[in-house]
């Protein structure tokens, strides 16, 4: 069943809802923090819920509290058309990581009722937890409950540097919900998001359609010396924790170079112990985020890191504990739903490439269980991650016209 060709979205509500969600957890800067599950993450969930039932939507959540809003479809036994993101950010994050796939999907379904179209298949927004990592580690890891690659106990026991965890701060700020988590049937998964990169917008080009994820692997390493006063202690009879962790921070940026310029290799969270000035540190925690869309590759940075870590600990006489907490292999998206992305962007007229995303979404664990593809729009100097983090009406309501397009092709949508 085809659907009429001159649909449309409504490019100002949804960057004036951007806009509104932007002053929940904003920052001097512009940008926003709204870690995951703080009482700031449950005032951006609970505005949008609202918008959601202003839409006529029927809004569940799952015990990873994960939010669904449903719009019914002609045939609502059909297994749904989803799209979706994150509301949560970086602590110094921007005003469209994320929040922008969310509210593209509202607008999606604030349009289907502005039009009057009722689509076979029903069409949900997601809203999925802690998709940044930030505050509960691994990334992505409630869509990754959803897809059956993590269990829902592993979920619900993710600790932040505190030690609260995830199921009990869920149920503080009242999203630990009673919905199964996933074990349904998915028609389809759209994700639109901001590129995160500069070549988009290098290039001129206004769409991107995401045919493949890189693949990625994150490590926690601990470097255990001795603490001795820093003014007695001689050099050569230091065991330096921090000269440790330093040493591998070079290591990892070798890497990241060796396997360029494909490979991102980054070093973003240390901790030193006792952190004291005048103490020579006795224990260093901190990271390792590797990236490549060569699984094979991404595995010779990962054999290459060991060599590195026990080596530098054996020359300083350091103790080490090496965990990978975090692996996913690249991810090629369906060949059918990165078709409709396609064909959206023809019927809308916009200039495109095909594009490969340096960035981890929930995209990438639905596509496990549902055909699944995304939808990137150009941000300006290809800056995330940060609170100058920016991007344009005109690129930000191209996006959703694709979005829709895509959506309504796969829940053959049509006129009542």
């Amino acid at each position: 069943m085809s659907y009429p060709q001159n649909v449309a979205v409504n490019g100002s509500r949804l960057w004036q809802s951007l806009m509104d969600m932007a002053q929940v957890g904003a920052t001097p800067k512009g940008g926003v923090c709204r870690l995951a599950l703080t009482d700031i993450d449950k005032e951006g969930r609970d505005l949008f819920v609202r918008w959601c039932e202003e839409a006529g939507c029927t809004v569940s959540v799952d015990r990873m509290g994960n939010i669904f809003a449903r719009r019914a479809g002609r045939d609502d036994t059909l297994p749904p058309i989803i799209m979706g993101s994150h509301l949560d950010s970086q602590p110094t994050g921007g005003k469209y990581d994320g929040v922008y796939g969310v509210l593209a999907g509202l607008e999606v379904v604030r349009s289907l009722n502005d039009l009057g179209y009722v689509t076979e298949a029903p069409v949900e927004v997601a809203v999925w937890t802690n998709e940044e990592g930030s505050r509960f580690a691994p990334a992505m890891v409630s869509s990754g409950v959803f897809a059956g690659v993590f269990d829902l106990d592993y979920g619900l026991s993710r600790a932040d540097l505190d030690g609260r965890t995830m199921g009990e701060e869920l149920a503080r700020i009242g999203y630990a919900g009673e919905l199964p988590v996933g074990g349904r049937k998915v028609g389809a998964y759209f994700e639109a998001h901001i590129e995160q990169g500069p070549i988009l917008e290098a290039e001129g080009k206004t769409i991107g359609v995401v045919t493949d994820c890189q693949g990625q692997r994150w490590y926690e390493i601990t470097f255990t010396g001795q603490e001795a006063h820093a003014g007695p202690t001689p050099m050569t009879r230091r065991k330096d924790a921090l000269l440790g962790a330093a040493r591998v921070v070079d290591a990892v940026n070798r890497i990241g170079l060796k396997y360029g310029p494909f490979a991102c290799a980054t070093v973003g969270l240390m901790q030193i112990h006792p952190n004291s000035r005048n103490v020579i540190p006795g224990r260093v925690f901190f990271t390792v985020d590797f990236r490549h869309p060569d699984d094979s590759i991404l595995a010779a940075m990962d054999g290459e890191l060991r060599a590195a870590v026990a080596e530098i600990a054996d020359g300083i006489g350091l103790d080490s504990d090496f965990q990978q907490i975090w692996y996913y292999a690249p991810i090629r998206f369906d060949a059918d739903c990165v078709a409709a992305v396609r064909q959206g962007v023809e019927r809308t007229g916009h200039s495109f490439r095909d594009i490969v995303s340096g960035a981890g979404h929930d995209a990438c664990y639905l596509s496990k269980v549902a055909p699944t593809a995304m939808v990137f729009i150009p941000c300006i100097d290809g800056i995330s991650h940060n609170e100058i983090e920016e991007t344009t009406p005109e690129w930000v309501t191209a996006g959703c016209e694709v979005l829709l397009h895509a959506v309504l092709e796969r829940a053959n949508a049509k006129a009542e």
